[in-house]
């Protein structure tokens, strides 16, 4: 489980050397010996820890959540018998331990989100000690990133550590991992890049993990992979294993990725992302023979979106991206991360192949379309939607949410815990399709409808695929 972690050479019988030749023509292996000098003697990485380390800290975070009193609270037959609201709960606190990285000198961090999710209260314990409370500025769920400012710097500065090109790394190249497993204090491991470009790893947007055999456990997560010239390369989030503990495969964030996140938060301004506007799939082999490639690789685009940023640079269902930039793509997991890496407005080339033939398209990177005042809305006061909010769906929306492009409705973006929209039973991502009969094309069109005073409402929406129709009181 993952855990939040030759060829061969032929010779013609006529011109085979002999085997008197053959050991003529072999180099010779070079002797082994010992260390010759103090300086072979101490070749060590500790020059390079001692550069870093001053910039991983540890992260503590708080969690207060309620626990049932009575030990049958969470058994159906006892709820049932003396009713839900019969067993009193009180608040529990708990707290996860994880690693950080400063990556501006006024104090702004670098963690991954799972690490200080839900969290109340989180702090940063320095190298050398010293502990600040801190202030969480971005959660990125699409990442597992999220970025942390030290509340109360004073006129303090903060070693910041450089961040590397992740995509000058080498399978086989040297690392380091630092961080605070299990909690026991700082910790250095060191392995090689294992595999890059791995996918399947966690549940986020973006799959393109560095893999290491470092030893990575508990309590890293949000930590530094770091390169022999101490810069970032990654930032290690999880682990395989069955036991709990490393087993040698790690991955880690790429830098380039995390850049893109730590920047946003030392502006103090949101992460906007790249926007495509196409659906994708891999190219499987039967694909590629029918498309006549000699291998299975590259994004099939299945779907583009109308007037998208795709439809206007000429992509049309059918197309096979086989690079970004002269980096080859492998899949769509692998275009999405090259794409996303990109700044916005940049003149990106990308190389498709369309009807048996490869070419270079120019390529403008573009956002996603901004949201308008009124696509939004929040139903508050006395309705029975109250504690409701809600976005009109677009083609970008519908994209990220596995919805058809011209998918109608609004998408359920908040509920307010307690409200009478949370105990109605509605959920996060619900598509509202009507109500009363009454099309939800529009969030203006929910906001009249939703405030209206009637005793019996209709509702027909959309949750995990299925179109569901109810009748509940007004």
């Amino acid at each position: 489980m993952v855990l939040a972690i030759g060829g061969t050479l032929a010779f013609s019988p006529w011109n085979a050397p002999s085997v008197a030749q053959a050991e003529l023509a072999a180099p010779a292996p070079a002797p082994s010996q010992v260390p010759q000098s103090d300086t072979q003697i101490k070749l060590s990485f500790a020059p390079v820890v001692r550069e870093v380390a001053p910039s991983v800290v540890n992260v503590y975070a708080t969690r207060v959540e309620q626990q049932a009193v009575s030990p049958f609270a969470s058994d159906p037959f006892f709820s049932r018998f003396f009713g839900e609201g019969q067993f009193q709960s009180r608040p529990r606190e708990s707290r996860a331990l994880g690693s950080g990285v400063i990556v501006d000198a006024s104090g702004v961090i670098l963690t991954n989100r799972h690490v200080i999710e839900g969290a109340t209260d989180v702090r940063i314990a320095l190298a050398d000690g010293r502990e600040f409370a801190v202030d969480v500025v971005i959660e990125d769920a699409q990442t597992d990133l999220a970025v942390l400012r030290i509340r109360e710097p004073g006129d303090a500065t903060f070693p910041a550590i450089t961040f590397a090109d992740s995509d000058a790394l080498l399978v086989g190249d040297l690392v380091l991992a630092i961080g605070n497993p299990f909690g026991v204090g700082q910790t250095v491991t060191s392995g090689i890049v294992s595999a890059l470009a791995r996918t399947g790893v966690e549940s986020s947007d973006y799959e393109f993990f560095i893999q290491t055999d470092a030893a990575i456990n508990p309590g890293n997560s949000g930590g530094a992979l770091v390169d022999l010239d101490g810069h970032l390369v990654g930032i290690n989030t999880a682990i395989y294993s069955q036991s709990g503990g490393s087993v040698g495969i790690g991955f880690a964030i790429p830098a380039n990725m995390a850049r893109l996140v730590a920047d946003a938060g030392v502006t103090g301004g949101e992460i906007v992302r790249p926007w495509f506007g196409a659906k994708m799939q891999a190219v499987t082999s039967d694909i590629a023979s029918s498309l006549g490639m000699t291998a299975p690789h590259g994004a099939l685009i299945a779907e583009v979106a109308p007037d998208g940023p795709a439809a206007r640079a000429g992509f049309v269902a059918g197309d096979v991206i086989l690079s970004v930039d002269g980096v080859a793509v492998d899949d769509p997991s692998a275009f999405n991360f090259r794409l996303a890496t990109k700044p916005i407005g940049q003149a990106t080339q990308l190389e498709r192949l369309r009807g048996g033939a490869s070419e270079t398209i120019a390529f403008t990177v573009e956002p996603a379309p901004s949201v308008a005042d009124d696509m939004l809305a929040t139903i508050t006061g006395n309705s029975r939607f109250a504690g409701t909010s809600v976005r009109q769906l677009d083609a970008a929306l519908a994209e990220a949410k596995g919805l058809p492009y011209d998918a109608s409705g609004v998408i359920i973006t908040a509920i307010e815990p307690g409200s009478p929209a949370d105990r109605m039973g509605l959920r996060v991502d619900d598509v509202i399709l009507a109500l009363n009969d009454i099309p939800m094309d529009t969030a203006g069109a929910f906001s009249q409808t939703a405030n209206q005073r009637v005793r019996t409402w209709q509702i027909i929406l959309q949750r995990d695929g299925r179109v569901t129709r109810s009748i509940v009181s007004g």
